[in-house]
């Protein structure tokens, strides 16, 4: 199956790459489409694919008591998995979830293994995909002990309009630790 020439593209923000490498990286990717709501995962499973989102929104999330608690949403052109388990190969401790319908496309683990070991640029692709993971995690990580509420919503409007058109509110206002009715003065008090 011929992938779109998006992830491509989205890998080459980081390192061009050449059309020998290619030929050995997309045809270890396949295509899956998600249904609005549809699960990639839930918790204690184990993760077996990293995906490249192509089209739509993934949300990861953890059970709370009578609640769901939000850890991250991801969006076209960027690569996603519960990367934890994916990585140590061991049961997820989250869920993830299409908010919207979604088309991705996926590598298992064993093929993500080919890639490092048979191509010139998989080695480090995988340290700068690390790394900026490592990066989000850890500023979110800040939002959250050191910004207010309205802080962590004004930011989110900024880097993410996309995300408060998109989602429900009930899933933003988990993201930045506060509950729907909080989030609905926030919104009413900078409007």
């Amino acid at each position: 199956m011929f992938m779109p020439t998006k992830l491509r593209d989205t890998l080459e923000t980081i390192q061009p790459i050449t059309d020998r490498d290619w030929a050995i990286i997309e045809p270890l990717f396949n295509e899956k489409h998600l249904d609005k709501n549809k699960h990639l995962i839930r918790i204690d499973e184990i993760e077996k694919y990293l995906y490249f989102i192509e089209r739509g929104i993934l949300r990861s999330y953890v059970d709370r008591h009578d609640s769901e608690i939000t850890l991250e949403f991801s969006f076209e052109n960027t690569l996603f998995s519960s990367y934890e388990s994916f990585v140590q190969q061991s049961k997820s401790r989250i869920n993830v979830q299409a908010i919207t319908p979604a088309v991705v496309w996926r590598i298992s683990y064993s093929d993500l293994q080919k890639i490092y070991r048979h191509t010139e640029i998989g080695n480090y692709l995988g340290r700068v995909a690390a790394e900026v993971l490592y990066v989000e995690k850890s500023t979110r990580e800040l939002d959250l002990l050191t910004k207010t509420a309205t802080e962590r919503y004004l930011d989110l409007m900024e880097r993410q309009p996309k995300l408060i058109q998109n989602i429900p509110l009930k899933h933003i206002a988990s993201y930045i630790g506060i509950t729907p009715q909080a989030l609905s003065r926030i919104r009413k008090s900078i409007s």
